[in-house]
């Protein structure tokens, strides 16, 4: 039964992470298959091979040094860091060259981080609750690690991925070859500094003090990540309305439907409307983004081609949308 709850608050938590992640990408919605195949990767992937890697490396510390306490400074500080986010980051980096249509934006690299970061944190609060929760203090202790894992420091790993999701968006967005290339390492690197940091700070000040001030520095860091966030749904509605003025000039959408595709609520109300409707602002979506591309980085991938063939569904769709 321990175990059983123990999945429950494991893994229903993340999901309502995950579908906030999702509600956040405003005016151009992510493959749900790919969304869903990245959180895969996060709870088999990088949690199963975080485990055995950095077991394996605070095995080896223990045998080198003889010190319970160095395996665990050394595992918890440096090696945990760098493994989970290297295996994190990575399933964003299958995006980025297998699915380069799909990675248009900043805050698409902080919606694949962060699933993939979501899926991760499911498996690994599974095993802290049920492990360090419920086998060594019964419920009271299963229900204290909920508390700890999902409401305390629920947002941690998404937080951390998000870095290395904004240095590969940075440098797809880029055109200076200097800032495409460091721009991964910088994002990486800041996912693990950040990661080493909150696994090292509260436990240098110990007990609950420790909890308390580490929590308040966690809480400072993702209250500027949600500012940044908000600033990138912004700026993506900026592109969505210089991009699709033209359209409207063009008469391929209306004035009215042209204003509701501005709106950052839209499409939620438009899924509740009906596929055809839901359909329409997402390919008014794609195609601002696309448009965008195409002049920023030319015929990349075919974009001519999307481009054209968005604003013929657009045109088609059009006349049965409100």
């Amino acid at each position: 039964m321990g175990l059983i709850v123990s999945l429950f608050f494991g893994f229903v938590p993340m999901f309502f992470f995950a579908a906030v992640v999702y509600w956040i990408d405003r005016y151009e919605k992510e493959p749900k298959i790919l969304l869903g195949a990245t959180f895969f990767w996060g709870v088999v992937i990088a949690a199963g091979g975080a485990f055995i890697i950095n077991t394996a490396f605070g095995i080896g510390i223990y045998i080198f040094t003889g010190s319970e306490g160095a395996a665990e400074i050394g595992t918890t500080s440096i090696v945990a860091p760098i493994v989970e986010e290297f295996l994190k980051g990575l399933a964003v980096v299958i995006v980025f060259f297998m699915f380069r249509k799909e990675f248009d934006s900043v805050l698409d690299g902080i919606i694949y981080g962060g699933i993939a970061a979501l899926g991760f944190a499911a498996t690994e609060n599974t095993l802290y609750i049920y492990r360090n929760g419920y086998q060594e203090n019964g419920w009271e202790g299963l229900i204290l690690l909920v508390f700890i894992r999902v409401i305390i420091v629920g947002w941690q790993h998404p937080f951390y991925t998000a870095f290395t999701g904004i240095g590969l968006a940075v440098s797809r967005t880029n055109k200076n070859p200097i800032i495409k290339f460091i721009a991964p390492f910088i994002g990486f690197g800041l996912a693990v500094t950040t990661h080493a940091f909150h696994n090292t700070f509260g436990g240098l000040i110990g007990g609950l003090g420790g909890l308390v001030a580490g929590t308040f520095v966690d809480w400072i860091g993702w209250t500027f990540m949600v500012g940044f966030i908000i600033w990138m749904v912004s700026h993506e509605r900026s592109i969505i309305k210089n991009q699709l003025l033209s359209e409207v000039l063009s008469g391929v959408i209306s004035q009215a439907q042209y204003q509701k595709a501005l709106s950052p609520w839209n499409m939620t109300v438009a899924g509740m409307s009906g596929k055809v409707t839901a359909r329409f602002y997402q390919a008014c979506g794609e195609l601002a983004h696309k448009k965008e591309q195409l002049s920023k980085h030319g015929d990349e991938r075919g974009n001519k081609v999307i481009v054209e063939s968005l604003r013929n569904e657009l045109a088609a769709l059009s006349p049965r949308t409100r």
